[in-house]
């Protein structure tokens, strides 16, 4: 097998996709990226490989892309995340000309063109108050994990009021509303709320273009699509079999298998 791998190396979390020689998804796989960034890669690949029933001598080109993209020793090309999102979110829904990525770290609003190119984009990476980052922990703080967000979120009855833009402040606030006998529901409801707020405005300063998609982890979170499209007047799209998340992985693979390409036809001319 000729297999291509594209691994987005976040700050939280490690998505590894696995390509064949058609462009199709052989495997995948996604784990906590912890503090050893060069073991988040090598497992993360491992797991990814076990899924598609491949071996390690049968990845032909490794494309790495995320925060730690750098810190893969072992890989071909480093390729930034906008390329790698618009261009997978290009592939799985070709007529979207805006996406909105919520990552633990950044928050990545971008346009592109009728080709998948980037034509402008903005990140918020300044504060954790405004990532995914800050909704992660809100949950921790409450004994929750991050997979049990979409059900407390629909559960809510009465969203909490988070509002401040800093994390430390906002944090606070999530401390008083608890402490004040609000839900948890209502609590993890408010800070996907205030989430989508900040989101919202990120989106808007791109000068956006429909249709629009969502990728990311927070795909998982009907409230956040639901706020976001009440918030911008729009529809999202979300790409199918939850694929959401491995936006990043999936574009730095098929980018890899592009090169693969280009450099056999360079070879055989």
């Amino acid at each position: 097998m000729n297999l291509t791998a594209g691994i987005d190396l976040g700050s939280t979390y490690t998505k590894v996709v696995i390509t064949g020689e058609n462009d199709e998804i052989a495997g995948r796989a996604s784990i906590a990226t912890g503090y050893n960034f060069n073991r988040a890669a090598e497992r993360g690949l491992r797991e990814a490989l076990e899924a598609a029933g491949g071996e390690r001598a049968d990845v032909v080109y490794v494309a790495a892309t995320g925060y730690g993209r750098y810190m893969v020793p072992f890989r071909d090309l480093a390729i930034t995340e906008l390329t790698c999102h618009a261009h997978a979110t290009h592939r799985i829904l070709p007529q979207v000309r805006t996406m909105l990525d919520i990552g633990g770290q950044t928050v990545k609003a971008i346009r592109m063109d009728e080709r998948g190119r980037v034509r402008a984009f903005r990140l918020n990476d300044k504060c954790a108050a405004g990532s995914g980052a800050f909704l992660e922990k809100t949950v921790r703080y409450m004994s929750f994990e991050t997979s049990d967000i979409p059900r407390l979120t629909e559960a809510a009855t009465d969203p909490a009021t988070v509002s401040s833009v800093c994390a430390v402040f906002a944090e606070s606030e999530v401390i008083n509303h608890l402490a004040a006998g609000r839900s948890v529901e209502d609590v993890c409801a408010g800070a996907v709320v205030a989430l989508a707020g900040r989101a919202a405005q990120l989106v808007k300063r791109v000068k956006p273009e429909q249709p629009y998609a969502l990728s990311g982890g927070l795909t998982r979170v009907p409230l956040m699509r639901r706020e976001l499209e009440a918030l911008l007047k729009c529809e999202f799209l979300v790409a199918e079999d939850e694929l959401g998340p491995f936006a990043g992985a999936q574009g730095a693979a098929l980018l890899a298998h592009q090169r693969v390409r280009r450099l056999s036809e360079r070879a055989s001319a």
